[in-house]
């Protein structure tokens, strides 16, 4: 077999994995996580939301009535109802199956951040973001799951599976307290102005914080500039072709004053 054969075949290979996997990439890819929180977050309080998990994972920590049987379908429908509310709204699901688990994605738009915390899938956190010194401060406090003792689901669980909470934030980072998985070690945003908060399934479900602020448990903070990126670009952007037509005029306006110097020269 050739090497443009062999390549062939590992990209056809890699397409269907990541199409199995409900257009997520595979493990090998990075970290597994069973629940995922992935919100990308605008100054005026407007996110978009992208919940990934595991259904046994949506039943313990936030007690919602899902099937966790991996030969039972999933209801979309069903999902869809349970995340829709005047809160937050559902823009798309997709699904997947990983280690004899289904998953699904579920991509919400959230009109206010700071109501969130109203929709039931949600209650376990609040949201404050205001302006303070100039700046601008995102709170979310991580309160209890819903996992009550006892009532673990045997769904092949090892207790070294992942819970993330991701940031993707719109200006530049101050101050934040992320960090890294089991130490106290900070961690730096990563590409794209995006944080990330790690912690055991284990430790969620036994209500340990996930980050601590001021010593209050399970704050997850972050202060920023008032101005977004794209803002402060543009208008970097729109200097600099303003400058660029004020040099152009410049020339034009020095190339004929050259020549009506050139012609009054050759009339004296």
């Amino acid at each position: 077999m050739s090497s443009r054969t062999r390549a062939a075949l590992l990209a056809l290979v890699m397409t269907a994995a990541v199409a199995g996997c409900g257009g997520r990439a595979p493990a090998i890819f990075g970290p597994q996580y069973e629940y995922e929180e992935d919100l990308t977050l605008s100054l005026d309080g407007s996110a978009t939301l992208v919940v990934n998990a595991s259904l046994p994972a949506l039943v313990v920590l936030h007690g919602l009535p899902l099937p966790i049987d991996p030969a039972e379908r999933v209801d979309q429908d069903r999902i869809r109802q349970l995340y829709t509310s005047s809160y937050a709204q559902v823009a798309r699901i997709s699904t997947w199956t990983r280690a004899k688990r289904r998953f699904v994605g579920i991509t919400l738009r959230v009109p206010d951040i700071r109501a969130l915390s109203k929709a039931a899938p949600f209650s376990w956190s609040t949201y404050d973001l205001h302006q303070e010194d100039g700046m601008t401060l995102f709170k979310q406090t991580l309160g209890a799951s819903a996992f009550k003792p006892g009532t673990m689901p045997n769904v092949g669980w090892t207790g070294s599976e992942l819970v993330a909470f991701r940031l993707h934030l719109p200006s530049r980072i101050e101050y934040q307290n992320s960090r890294t998985l089991d130490t106290d070690r900070p961690r730096g945003a990563s590409r794209g102005n995006i944080l990330t908060w790690e912690q055991h399934l284990a430790d969620r479900l036994d209500n340990k914080p996930i980050a601590w602020e001021n010593g209050v448990p399970g704050v997850m903070a972050v202060r920023m500039d008032s101005q977004s990126i794209l803002y402060r670009t543009l208008w970097l952007f729109g200097l600099a072709f303003l400058a660029a037509v004020a040099v152009l005029a410049l020339l034009i306006w020095l190339t004929m004053r050259r020549g009506r110097d050139a012609k009054r020269a050759a009339v004296s």
